[in-house]
């Protein structure tokens, strides 16, 4: 699993494709400490206003702050606006 991993982001730099397109990774986008963009995410495990947790291909995201909404909800992206306090990638 590790050699096809390593074979997988040498071929992604190789053709100049973004790893997180060719490994299934998400992309975490943060503008300050009021909104965060998740994409590529597997979908939400746990929403209240102070804790978000989204399941990820390889893991969960924990977002922890305070007034915590969804703004934007599609199938491959999540805008959480707020006041972000503190973003965990659990593996």
């Amino acid at each position: 699993m590790l050699r096809r991993k390593r074979n997988l982001q040498s071929l992604a730099g190789f053709l100049e494709i973004p790893q997180d397109l060719v490994l299934d990774l998400p992309r975490i986008t943060m503008l300050g400490n009021k909104q965060l963009l998740v994409e590529n995410h597997k979908g939400i495990i746990e929403y209240t206003p102070s804790l978000v947790r989204i399941k990820l291909s390889q893991g969960e995201l924990f977002v922890c702050g305070e007034e915590l909404m969804l703004g934007n909800l599609q199938a491959e992206q999540i805008l959480i606006e707020g006041i972000v306090q503190e973003v965990k990638y659990d593996i």
